[in-house]
């Protein structure tokens, strides 16, 4: 069982970093999606939702969106999802239900750096980068390598670059997490990133452009593991077969029929 033995609705992002910092077992409560499940002792919860972090804001260069959107925002913006390929969209769509999806938040998605986070793997095909209130700005990819544990997300930046890009995954049951997910962009080369395998999603730029030569290459590439979901081996195929798929799915829209 959680128990939270104080909470501080906070009213400056000063105030809310000065709480965090004071005790190691502090804590951000997010949407209290994972966090109400755990058996632990917080001495003091911090609420961002009065600090208007819950906006997602287009700019002439960027999105730039806040650490409270909930994922559900996400889904249903249309310029967001039209200028990335609507990748942000499929990679939340079937996040276990509709009311999970109104309270978990984006900042919370990115913070935990969960090896199955559908929603990190989609980030970073897209050169996502990670404000952060103590330590600055960083891309995704360096933000789920660090060990940053007391600091705050406040932004996550997707730049435009008239993306073509997919998301795919295979899952066991209609919301349960993903086996393995892998994220695709194209630019001047591909960027392909793999999750849930099940480690942190990792990125890897290509410039060849034949499909099965890279999805061979990428499954050479990736370190995939056993847990419940699917064995080591399992994932390893599913690897090559899941980014053929995507670099098809963004070849089509490439090619204008998609």
């Amino acid at each position: 069982m959680l128990k939270i033995q104080n909470y501080t609705y906070a009213r400056s992002l000063d105030e809310a970093y000065a709480a965090l910092v004071k005790n190691p077992k502090n804590c951000i409560i997010g949407g209290m999606i994972w966090l109400k499940m755990e058996d632990k002792v917080v001495p003091e919860a911090i609420d961002l939702s009065g600090l208007g972090l819950d906006q997602i804001e287009e700019e002439e260069d960027c999105f730039k969106i806040g650490a409270m959107v909930t994922l559900r925002e996400l889904e249903l913006h249309e310029q967001l999802n039209k200028a990335t390929g609507n990748v942000i969209h499929d990679a939340v769509k079937d996040i276990v239900g509709v009311q999970l999806r109104n309270l978990a938040t984006i900042g919370g998605s990115v913070f935990s750096r969960f090896g199955f986070s559908d929603v990190l793997c989609a980030l970073m095909c897209l050169d996502a980068s990670v404000q952060l209130y103590h330590a600055g700005e960083m891309s995704i990819q360096e933000f789920s390598k660090s060990n940053i544990q007391r600091d705050i997300i406040t932004h996550i930046t997707i730049k435009k670059n008239d993306w073509k890009s997919a998301f795919v995954c295979l899952r066991r049951s209609a919301t349960d997490i993903s086996v393995l997910n892998v994220a695709v962009s194209k630019s001047n080369q591909y960027h392909i990133c793999v999750g849930a395998r099940p480690g942190v999603a990792t990125r890897y730029d290509v410039e060849i452009d034949d499909i099965d030569k890279v999805a061979s290459m990428i499954q050479n590439k990736v370190i995939c593991g056993s847990n419940m979901r699917g064995s080591k081996e399992y994932r390893s195929h599913l690897v090559k077969v899941l980014t053929a798929r995507a670099l098809r799915k963004v070849e089509s829209q490439d090619a204008g029929t998609n």
